[in-house]
Order: structure tokens, then sequence, then C-alpha cells
């Protein structure tokens, strides 16, 4: 069984002489929650429109559930659900109507598929409520309901959090935790809401002016942004000991130039600043440090950007 929902090789789309993307190898695995994160203008939307048969590339071919030739990926993408520049909604029908005309059009039979899905999103109690009253949020949320039309296995969301309030930014994350841990949908997510990314994705693709970056894990993410007390005293070895000693801990490295990244305790400073001192250690640096997604991010494309 093929691992990757989606791959691209060397994939290029220019518009005139933009080069919107450049030779993109990207990889999503299944049951993944793929956070692509770029500005924009970066090219986050044209692969998507490309991996939705919106757009051709001009070079270069992707693959979606192993599949690559042209009628195969007809085939494939009718497992894909989408929300691309917001959801396709009717505002004069409710939400059981707006279900109802998407599943017409998408020949899918029988009506269980409208209450389960309203259910699902937690819309089914919206009754007679025409769609253009719902806030932003039951909008999003409607969106979600006809993209999961169909059972797709591998859901599209370009930007699904824009412009929402922080109660729903949560309803939406939490919606799409369940979705991918509880029906194993996998999920591609364009934000540029790191922080809320941050929360969520499981993999992260980083695009740049058409040029995808990095990929990595969340996991390779937090060892690369990992949170830490920098220390610097008199006394390296002394306050390696003490350190050692006092907290039952080799969670730290002394570095070349005698400073220290206590990888513990880093949400109780003062107790460790206390032991220090109270060793007679001199303290010349003692502060947190480390990185969070949008700031390993800005690092990132601003070494392109000076490069």
């Amino acid at each position: 069984m093929n691992k990757y929902v989606l791959k691209s090789n060397r994939l290029s789309k220019k518009y005139h002489n933009n080069m919107a993307l450049n030779k993109v190898n990207v990889s999503i695995k299944k049951g993944s929650i793929y956070g692509f994160i770029g500005q924009n203008g970066a090219g986050k939307s044209t692969l998507i429109r490309v991996v939705c048969g919106l757009a051709y590339p001009t070079t270069g071919t992707i693959e979606l559930f192993g599949k690559n030739s042209d009628q195969e990926l007809i085939e494939a993408r009718k497992r894909i659900g989408t929300i691309i520049e917001g959801p396709a909604l009717y505002p004069n029908m409710t939400a059981s109507e707006n279900l109802e005309a998407h599943r017409l059009l998408k020949g899918i039979p029988g009506k269980e598929c409208i209450e389960k899905n309203l259910t699902l999103v937690g819309l089914q109690n919206t009754g007679k409520k025409m769609a253009k009253n719902f806030s932003l949020g039951m909008k999003q949320r409607l969106g979600l309901a006809i993209a999961l039309l169909g059972d797709p296995e591998f859901l599209i969301l370009d930007e699904p959090i824009n412009g929402l309030d922080p109660m729903g930014v949560v309803e939406i994350r939490e919606l799409l935790k369940k979705l991918n841990q509880e029906y194993g949908i996998t999920i591609l997510i364009s934000s540029h809401i790191l922080s809320e990314l941050h929360l969520l994705a499981t993999h992260y693709g980083i695009i740049h002016e058409g040029e995808l970056l990095e990929q990595l894990s969340a996991t390779e993410l937090n060892e690369k942004c990992q949170q830490y007390l920098h220390i610097k005293v008199d006394n390296p070895d002394k306050a390696a000991t003490v350190i050692e000693r006092h907290f039952t801990t080799q969670d730290f490295e002394v570095m070349p130039d005698g400073s220290i990244k206590l990888f513990a305790f880093v949400d109780v400073p003062g107790e460790v600043s206390k032991a220090l001192t109270n060793e007679g250690l001199v303290i010349e640096q003692f502060m947190p440090m480390g990185e969070d997604l949008e700031t390993y991010y800005t690092h990132l494309i601003g070494g392109v950007q000076r490069g």
C-alpha cells in the first residue's frame, strides 16, 4: 500500500514571467496533518490548485495515492475534499439545503450523509437559518461538511481559519484533529497563522518564492525549536556539577563558549538561579531561549533573502 497521498516531482508552474512554483518536491504521508507555510504569493495556493486539477503544471508531475497518469489523477481526485478561497455556499439556503445541492452536484446517492456531516461539524440544529446569517465560523464548518461529502481520504484546506475569532479558531482546530485522529483523514492545511499550525500539524512544508525550502516533522521541528535556559556563570564546570547534583538531571549541554543550555526545569528558572547562587557562582547571563514555529520560519526565509 502506498504510504503517500501526495507526491510531486520537480513541479513547476510559470505565469508569464513569474515562476509561481519552482521544481517543488512535496511529500505528504497518509494519516498526517501537513501544515503548508508561506507568505502570500509564495506558491501555496498555486500548488493546491495544481493538485486539485484547477491549474496545469508547466513542468514536472504529481502523484495522488500512488497514481500519476491523467486518467488515474481524475479518479484519484474523487477521493479529495477541498475548501479553496473560502467555502462555496448558497447564501439563501439552509445548511441542509446546501449539503443537498452539493450532494446532487457530486452525484452522491442517498441523503443519509447530510445529517451525518452536519452532526460531525456541529451544525445539526441550525434548522431553517439561512447560510447568509451564519457566523464566519459556522460558514467554515458548513464548508467542511460539504468538503466531507463522499467520505474523502484527503482534505485540502486553503486558509480555513483566516478571519475567525479565537473561539472559531479553536472549534476548527478541534474538528480537524477529530477528522484526522478518529476518521483517519489526511489533511493539507495552508495558513499564515503559524502559532495555530504549531498546535495542529504533524508535518510541515515551508515554501518561499515558489521554492520548497524545507519539509520536516513536528518532532524534528520541536527538536530545532526546543526551549532551554541559557546560563553563563564564572565557573561552568562547577555549574554543571551543581545542576546535575541538585536537580538530578543530565538534560543539559555545556557549549564551547562555556555557556550552558539547560533543557529541563525551564518552567522554574528561579529555582535554578537560586541553586547556582547558593553555591557561590556568579551568574553573568541567565535567560530562557528557544524558538517557536514563527521565529523558525522567519529565520529560515530571512537566511534565504540575505543569501
